[in-house]
């Protein structure tokens, strides 16, 4: 077998994360969450553990404070946040997840295990395990879990 390239490599993890992102969508839609987008997931995470201002969502996300504004303004477009005044200062507004944010959430969570599983029997657990492992450890730097949006 020829040896894969770096840009081969490259194309199957993109391909593989688009597959899972695909399939998700597609149900999410069905469901009522037509035109969501991995981003809005992840932020709605970071807002749930804390990323209540523009600012610390970018923070968080690594993106810049117009780019979290901008997730922001589609999320409270879709119903999944909405801005409530900062106790502490007037002048300012916090976003909160809204219980339909909260439904995304746990419809996304639960539809991307179930791809998960669908993976595990075609491949095995066991290799599927390995692969996630093997992925952790090489993007050991660059990973984004759920744990991260609380830092």
């Amino acid at each position: 077998m020829a040896q894969s390239s770096g840009a081969e490599l490259a194309l199957l993890l993109l391909g593989g994360f688009h597959s899972m992102v695909d399939e998700v969508n597609v149900e999410l839609a069905k469901r009522g969450h037509e035109g969501v987008r991995p981003v809005h997931e992840f932020a709605l995470r970071a807002v749930d553990a804390g990323a209540d201002t523009a600012s610390e969502l970018g923070r968080r996300l690594s993106v810049t404070k117009q780019a979290a504004a901008q997730t922001i303004a589609a999320l409270e477009e879709f119903g999944y946040v909405d801005r409530e005044p900062d106790p502490g200062d007037a002048r300012r507004k916090r976003v909160r997840v809204t219980p339909r944010g909260h439904e995304l959430m746990a419809i996304g969570g639960a539809l991307f295990d179930d791809v998960r599983s669908r993976w595990a029997a075609r491949i095995g657990d066991e290799q599927l395990k390995t692969l996630e492992s093997h992925l952790a450890q090489l993007t050991e730097r660059r990973s984004f879990t759920a744990e991260d949006l609380r830092d």
